[in-house]
């Protein structure tokens, strides 16, 4: 902001002071200070018009251009972000393999004589209809 206020004021000064050279010179007389600087000076200002002519007709083609880039920077946030996160929960779930106590997980015949009734009734090889609940 206080950039804007300096330039702002700058550009002010130099402008009055065009302005009271330009007076200087006609109380004066004829005589022009510094003709080959002016001519110089001119040639510049032309010069920087014509290019922000051509930076404006540019600038208007900017908005899509970096809506195209937002989005491909997006996706590609997006898919890096996916891959990780991909990554960990492969190691989370090594991790969970490794500290559970079911680590190379066997199933083996169960101990009770309840669990046993009701697995051989469940396979059909009881004495009760598979097709009743229990």
């Amino acid at each position: 902001m206080w950039f804007v206020i300096a330039v702002f004021f700058l550009s002010l000064a130099g402008i009055a002071g065009l302005f009271f050279l330009k007076q200087w010179e006609l109380q004066r007389g004829a005589r022009v200070l510094a003709p080959e600087v002016r001519a110089k000076a001119d040639d510049f200002a032309v010069r920087l018009k014509q290019t922000l002519i051509a930076l404006q007709a540019d600038l208007a083609k900017l908005p899509p251009e970096l809506l195209h880039l937002s989005r491909v920077l997006l996706h590609d946030i997006v898919l890096g972000t996916a891959a990780t996160l991909r990554f960990l929960e492969r190691k989370a779930h090594e991790l969970a393999d490794l500290v559970s106590h079911k680590h190379h997980f066997e199933r083996r015949a169960p101990r009770s004589e309840f669990l046993k009734k009701v697995s051989e009734s469940r396979n059909g090889s009881g004495d009760t209809d598979p097709s009743q609940p229990l």
